[in-house]
């Protein structure tokens, strides 16, 4: 591929053995998954049991004007993502670029709540890493403010909002890492340029998702808060141990919840700008490699 072209169904960039898969044609929320590790290893899922919602890594709202966009099972009905068509995909040098529009519609399935523009790029990393950049940027369709809200941290959840990532349950003994080089459990919440989740990750067998990975092995994701972002540093609201309310298996969730402290507003014709960069690394990483990504991810256009 040359230049631009439509998109036909999800679509999957590879990266080695490993690369990620944009679902954009789901009918509720369009997400990435498999999101796989260049050795093979698979870090996400997908409608789990528990939260048949969380979808691989994704971006929404939770309340937009009170409509519910994040939990599908209010009894109010909820809100949805789709995409205005055909996302476009360029693979000119050497980098694949998938961009296009969506728009977020009210329980009433017809009136758009927002216009989203939405931008993934996959770069690149080496051997063992590769990072998908991020990019929307919402907009009112108007003619009234909007008013993007949360559910307020209870001392259990709430505080989330924007770009979410819902790992598998079985990759057990992972941390979290932050930019002050500590090391969590858990945190609700922590302001940080970046977060990694890293820990060893076990295959199903020869008929699941791992399958070729070539036995247990580790890896993991680390989440990059651009500095123009109206939140940063970013509070992180995530979670990698048993419990939690997300079943029988490990949590493995991470959100810059761009929210955590309060609402915002966003006005007719007063775009909002999120800028996020995930990379999807084997190993574990440490403070040192995950400081000189986000230097990196800073200083880029």
């Amino acid at each position: 591929m040359t230049g631009p072209e439509a998109a036909e169904g999800p679509i999957r960039v590879t990266e080695g053995a490993g690369g990620w898969t944009y679902v954009w044609d789901h009918p509720r929320k369009p997400h990435l998954h498999p999101v796989t590790t260049p050795s093979g290893l698979v870090l996400t899922q997908v409608e789990p049991e528990d939260h048949p919602w969380q979808r691989g890594l994704w971006f929404v709202v939770k309340f937009v004007d009170g409509d519910n966009f994040w939990e599908e099972y209010d009894p109010g009905g909820w809100g949805v993502q789709r995409h205005d068509g055909p996302p476009s995909v360029d693979s000119s040098g050497g980098v694949t670029t998938v961009e296009g529009d969506l728009s977020w519609l009210r329980p009433d399935g017809t009136t758009v709540a927002v216009r989203e523009h939405r931008r993934l790029r996959h770069v690149p990393l080496g051997d063992s890493a590769y990072a998908i950049d991020w990019d929307v940027t919402l907009a009112n369709p108007g003619p009234e403010p909007s008013v993007l809200d949360r559910s307020p941290y209870n001392g259990l959840w709430g505080g989330y909002s924007g770009l979410a990532f819902r790992g598998r349950s079985d990759w057990t003994g992972t941390r979290l890492l932050l930019d002050d080089g500590s090391e969590h459990e858990r945190v609700a919440p922590h302001r940080s340029r970046w977060l990694d989740l890293s820990g060893p990750t076990v295959p199903t067998g020869p008929d699941g998702p791992d399958a070729g990975a070539g036995g247990n092995g580790a890896g993991g994701v680390c989440v990059l808060d651009h500095p123009a972002n109206a939140s940063f540093p970013v509070p992180f609201y995530a979670t990698c141990r048993a419990g939690l309310g997300y079943g029988e298996g490990w949590s493995n969730t991470v959100y810059p919840s761009f929210l955590w402290d309060g609402p915002a507003t966003l006005g007719p014709g007063e775009p909002l700008r999120f800028r996020y960069r995930v990379i999807v690394h084997d190993g574990v990483w440490g403070a040192d490699r995950a400081d000189a990504a986000w230097a990196d991810f800073a200083g880029a256009d």
